[in-house]
């Protein structure tokens, strides 16, 4: 079984935007699969086309499809996070050559990043490699970094158990992936 995607031959589009249709390239890696195109579009219908205005986390960047589409999208800021150095160079690559200022690149995990961030987001994407164990303790982490209204978009090859709080706005599925569409209930 192979752990990379051949079908993209490293590469991916931008579906809408400013970038709509410039492709983005990437460095074969262990769990590294690119959000479909069509999981894509259908998000970015949910979160409305424009996201001005909006600070969006991308917390398991990988390919940087999902990032790059939100800062194509006029989303104010984009934080990028990736653990993988390779793939985290190449990302500031074609963050450069998109001329996407407002992304901003950190090479760590996800929670060490989180240990050390003083900001609250709007929008954030958890698109983790299949298999990832973490789900509950992330879950409730990121409770204290996200907006009152905030959305949050988790893929996964099977939905976790949401801690307290959260709820499933939307989902779907798309061949092995399951995603869904969250809210948190800052009460609880």
């Amino acid at each position: 079984m192979s752990k990379t995607h051949q079908q993209h031959n490293n590469q991916v589009r931008i579906i809408g935007g400013i970038h709509r249709g410039r492709k983005i390239s990437f460095p074969s890696a262990t769990g590294l699969r690119p959000t479909a195109d069509s999981v894509r579009e259908r998000l970015f219908n949910w979160l409305g086309q424009d996201l001005t205005g909006k600070t969006v986390l991308d917390l398991f960047a990988g390919s940087g499809a999902m990032g790059f589409e939100a800062a194509s999208r006029h989303a104010q800021q984009v934080v990028m996070v990736e653990m993988n150095k390779q793939v985290a160079s190449v990302l500031k690559t074609n963050q450069t050559h998109l001329q996407l200022s407002q992304s901003k690149i950190h090479c760590t995990d996800a929670f060490n990043f989180l240990r050390s961030c003083d900001q609250l987001f709007d929008v954030v994407f958890l698109d983790p490699p299949f298999g990832w164990l973490h789900w509950d303790q992330l879950l409730t982490q990121l409770t204290a970094y996200i907006q009152p209204q905030a959305r949050v978009y988790l893929e996964s090859n099977a939905l976790p158990a949401l801690p307290s709080g959260w709820q499933i706005l939307k989902e779907g599925k798309s061949g092995k992936s399951r995603f869904a569409l969250l809210s948190y209930d800052h009460q609880y």
